[in-house]
């Protein structure tokens, strides 16, 4: 099994073109069932085998999650064996999907984490102007902010994808789908200035003003999606912030103040690159305040 794990994990890295972050998970998640097979059948020492796994084996570990997980993550594990187990049977590797006709967990209703606008605008004045780290700190900050992206869109952008005059940027979503999204004035001031401080780190790396990763560590490399969320939760507690934030909470806040300031669901959900409006939904539950400001001044009997 782990074998076809790993022949499947290529695949999905190379002609599926999966983000990062997703093929780590599905990795972690495909070894964990590995050692519940491993553990559940009588097997001896070695790999276990792909023809031990059956319907009922695959629900008992789906029970086994169910106290110790999110449906969330739950609903993950069971995507990734879904996905593995269909790469399998196409490839005539598995004479059927064992996972095929077991039905996804019906998932839990949240509020996101968002921002107040005086809390996001602190923690956009946290970054030091004075510093290289400081410039690109804020870039980042107002990137997020402006755009909406997700942390993967953020490190995998290139400055040829971004159109500074026209402010614009092309950015590479979920499964490699593309979409050209407005950068607000802000945002564009501060990837400047950034770019212009960074010019003989670039050179010296390979690179251009024009050319190559936006965003860059010390070492003159891509920054890593880690890095980000090290610096969100650093710059929120040094601004007094209580509440955990990363940088998908900026996210949210992004879509969230877009929602109160009088766009509609289907823009929102256009700017985020969610494939389903029920996605976007979910922000109309953050917006209630707005609600009730609308009702008070507009109902005759408010």
């Amino acid at each position: 099994m782990n074998k076809l794990i790993a022949s499947f994990i290529r695949y999905i890295q190379t002609e599926k073109g999966y983000s990062g972050h997703t093929i780590r998970n599905y990795e972690s998640d495909l070894r964990q069932f590995s050692k519940f097979v491993a553990t559940k059948k009588d097997l001896r020492k070695g790999d276990p085998g792909i023809d031990l796994v059956d319907y009922m084996l695959i629900r008992s570990y789906l029970g086994e999650l169910f106290d110790k997980c999110r449906r969330t993550t739950t609903a993950r594990k069971l995507s990734a064996l879904k996905s593995f187990f269909r790469y399998l049977e196409l490839r005539g590797l598995a004479p059927l999907n064992p996972a095929a006709e077991i039905t996804t967990p019906k998932q839990e209703r949240y509020i996101p984490t968002y921002l107040p606008v005086d809390d996001m605008f602190a923690l956009l004045e946290q970054p030091d102007r004075e510093k290289e780290l400081g410039l690109r700190d804020l870039a980042i900050l107002e990137l997020l902010y402006s755009s909406g992206l997700r942390v993967s869109e953020l490190v995998a952008l290139d400055v040829e994808k971004l159109d500074l005059d026209s402010r614009l940027v092309r950015v590479s979503g979920k499964g490699g789908k593309e979409r050209l999204l407005p950068v607000g004035r802000k945002a564009i001031a501060a990837i400047r200035e950034y770019l212009e401080h960074t010019e003989k780190r670039r050179k010296k790396a390979g690179y251009s003003i024009s050319h190559g990763p936006l965003l860059l560590n010390y070492r003159g490399g891509r920054l890593s999606d880690r890095s980000v969320n090290r610096l969100v939760k650093r710059y929120s507690k040094e601004c007094g912030i209580i509440m955990e934030i990363s940088p998908h909470s900026i996210r949210h806040t992004f879509a969230t103040h877009l929602l109160d300031g009088g766009a509609d669901l289907r823009s929102i959900q256009e700017l985020l690159g969610h494939v389903n409006l029920s996605s976007t939904q979910k922000y109309t539950h953050v917006s209630i305040d707005k609600l009730m400001e609308v009702y008070d001044k507009s109902h005759p009997r408010s």
